[in-house]
């Protein structure tokens, strides 16, 4: 089994950037999802409503990425703007219609339950198989990719620990999916649902949270080892 596939969110609920190799800290991907578009209210925007999250369907249109010297660039059309960038503010204002701004990790995390999420390419596969549409992982805006021949293998790895590259992971749980699965967002087509689906088949579970137990980094190719 080797690594696929790095993808790194700078901005939560945005589209993200493929990445060669990555740093893993103790919050997962070195700045992935270290910004989030919050409202008045503190609340993050999202395609989904709870007491964190307010549904800003807009946000899904914008990526960011991050530029040499570190700074995290967004984009929209053909529109960019650096993170701190007033005129991105207002931009996001208009676009969700109440006042948003882009800022830093702070009290409340950005992370949902792990610090970096898993899949493997036999479930995607399985997924695509069973439900038709999109294989592309992007869907599941996981971060790592690993390759695999068996569906849900990864699923047997919760509570064991994973090494790859320099660093180390503790599989912790399942991944609870929502809605952002079947949104066409981060450069990819859903095509054909899979929630519903997942929810009556597979208690809405696909994919792997995993937390960091050894800081190192991570390369493309890079065999899995489940310890």
């Amino acid at each position: 089994m080797v690594v696929t596939s790095l993808r790194r969110y700078p901005v939560k609920s945005m589209g993200g950037e493929a990445l060669a190799s990555a740093e893993l800290d103790h919050r997962g991907l070195h700045g992935d999802r270290w910004y989030a578009v919050v409202d008045g209210d503190g609340r993050f925007a999202s395609v989904k409503d709870t007491r964190r999250f307010r549904r800003r369907d807009a946000v899904v249109r914008y990526t960011a990425s991050t530029t040499a010297d570190g700074q995290v660039e967004v984009r929209s059309d053909d529109t960019s703007w650096l993170v701190g960038d007033p005129l991105l503010d207002r931009h996001l204002t208009s676009a969700m219609g109440s006042e948003q701004r882009i800022l830093p990790e702070a009290a409340v995390p950005h992370q949902d339950a792990g610090a970096v999420s898993l899949v493997g390419t036999a479930t995607i596969a399985w997924c695509a198989a069973r439900w038709g549409g999109s294989d592309d992982p992007r869907r599941l805006r996981v971060n790592i990719v690993v390759e695999t021949q068996t569906p849900f293998i990864e699923e047997t790895w919760v509570g064991h620990q994973i090494a790859l590259g320099s660093a180390a992971l503790t599989v912790v749980e399942r991944i609870p999916r929502c809605r952002m699965i079947d949104v066409q967002q981060d450069g990819t087509s859903p095509r054909a649902p899979w929630l519903r689906s997942l929810g009556s088949e597979r208690d809405l579970y696909l994919a792997v949270y995993a937390d960091v137990s050894r800081p190192g980094v991570i390369t493309l190719g890079d065999e899995i080892s489940v310890l």
